[in-house]
C-alpha cells in the first residue's frame, strides 16, 4: 500500500496505470464538485499525484468485486499518510477499571430479537454532521447516542452541542477536546452538567479553527429535558449484547479506523483486514443482513455526507475475530441513560 502511495512531486507517476491526462480529468472534475482549491501550481501536481494514486487504488479493488467499494469523497487528494494526519479520529483508550453505572448483558433468548434494526428510519438519528479538523469523533458518537436516546423517550429528534463538550468537557471527566476523548467521558460530563446545549444554541466550529475553543456557560440553553440517570456499557465481546442494545436504541462504538480501506470505503459491508486498536469513536444505528448474505451492523460516522454511503458504513457482523470486525464490540460500547 505504501508503494502504492509514493508521491511525486513534479508528474504523475509512470507506475500508474492510466496516462495524465486521464487522471487529470478526473481531478478537475472533483475539484469542481467539492469545490476545492490548490495553493499553487506544485499544490497541485502533488495532491494531482495522490489523486492518481487513489483512483489506481480504487480500480484494483473494485475489480476484485469484493463485499464493498471503494470510490472519491472529499479525502480523495489527500495520500494515506495525510490522511491520518488530518485529525479525522480522536478517541483516547479507556481505563480498564473504570465501571459504567449499568451493564447491558446478551439476552437469553435471542430468538426474541428482531432480524434487523434501523434507527434512521425511525425519526431518531440527526443528518450526518462533519468533525472538520479536530480529533472531536467522541463528542459526534456521544451526541449522537444522546440524540436517540432523547428522540425515543420524547418523540423528538433534536440535535445536540459537540462543540460545548469540545470546549467545556476538558476538566471533569479527562476529554481533550480536538486531541481526543471518550464516550462514556462525554455522558458523565452531560449527567454532572446537567443537561447539553442543542447544536442551534452552541453551533460547532472546531472543525474550522482546529482550536477547542472558549467554554460558554450553557445557562442559556434551550433545552431542560436532557436529564441523564447515568450510561450503560454493553457487555464487550458479544454480538447478541450489542444486538440486544440495538434494539431499544442508537449505541456510541469505537472501531479502529486507521485502515487504508476506510478513507475511500464507498458502499458494501467492510470485510477486509481491520485490527482492533480502537481509535475512532462512531454511532452504530441499526444491524440487518446485505443484498450479497452478509451481516452487518450499520454505523454513522462523522466525516460528511461523501464519504461512504451517504455518511454511513455497513461493518461485517459475526466475525470470528475477537472484539469483532474493528473491534466494534470491544469499546465497550455503550449508550446513556435518560
Amino acid at each position: 500500500m505504501n508503494k502504492l502511495l509514493t508521491l511525486s512531486a513534479l508528474t504523475v507517476a509512470s507506475a500508474n496505470v492510466h496516462d495524465r491526462a486521464f487522471y487529470e480529468e478526473k481531478f478537475y472534475d472533483w475539484m469542481q464538485e467539492f469545490k476545492h482549491n490548490v495553493k499553487s501550481g506544485a499544490d497541485f501536481l502533488h495532491q494531482l499525484q495522490n489523486f492518481a494514486n487513489n483512483q489506481d487504488i480504487i480500480e484494483k479493488h473494485n475489480a476484485e468485486q469484493s463485499s464493498y467499494t471503494l470510490g472519491h469523497n472529499e479525502f480523495s487528494h489527500m495520500s494515506w499518510e495525510e490522511f491520518l494526519q488530518s485529525r479525522k479520529l480522536g478517541l483516547t483508550k479507556k481505563p480498564e477499571n473504570e465501571k459504567a453505572d449499568f451493564v447491558h448483558e446478551a439476552p437469553t433468548d435471542l430468538s426474541a430479537l428482531p432480524s434487523s434494526v434501523d434507527w434512521t428510519t425511525k425519526n431518531a438519528v440527526t443528518p450526518v454532521k462533519n468533525q472538520g479538523n479536530c480529533g472531536s469523533c467522541w463528542s459526534f458518537s456521544a451526541t449522537g447516542a444522546l440524540e436517540g436516546a432523547y428522540s425515543i423517550k420524547y418523540g423528538d429528534l433534536q440535535s445536540f452541542s459537540e462543540q460545548e463538550l469540545v470546549s467545556c468537557d476538558n476538566s471533569l471527566t479527562g476529554d481533550h477536546g480536538c486531541n481526543g476523548g471518550l464516550m462514556d467521558n462525554a455522558f458523565k460530563w452531560v449527567k454532572s452538567n446537567g443537561g447539553l446545549c442543542s447544536e442551534t444554541a452552541y453551533p460547532y466550529t472546531s472543525g474550522t479553527t482546529g482550536q477547542n475553543g472558549n467554554c460558554n456557560s450553557h445557562t442559556a440553553c434551550d433545552n431542560t429535558k436532557l436529564k441523564l440517570t447515568g450510561y450503560t456499557d454493553v457487555t464487550k465481546n458479544s454480538d447478541s449484547a450489542l444486538m440486544s442494545a440495538l434494539a431499544q436504541q442508537p449505541v456510541s462504538v469505537a472501531i479502529q479506523a486507521n485502515q487504508p480501506a476506510f478513507q475511500l470505503y464507498k458502499s458494501g459491508v467492510l470485510t477486509g483486514t481491520c485490527g482492533t486498536n480502537l481509535d475512532h469513536g462512531v454511532l452504530a444505528v441499526g444491524y440487518g443482513t446485505y443484498t450479497d448474505g452478509t451481516d452487518y451492523y450499520k454505523v454513522k460516522n462523522s466525516w460528511g455526507t461523501s464519504w461512504g454511503m451517504a455518511g454511513y458504513v455497513l461493518i461485517q457482523r459475526g466475525v470470528s475475530q475477537s472484539g469483532g470486525q474493528c473491534g466494534i464490540l470491544m469499546g465497550p460500547p455503550s449508550y446513556p441513560n435518560l
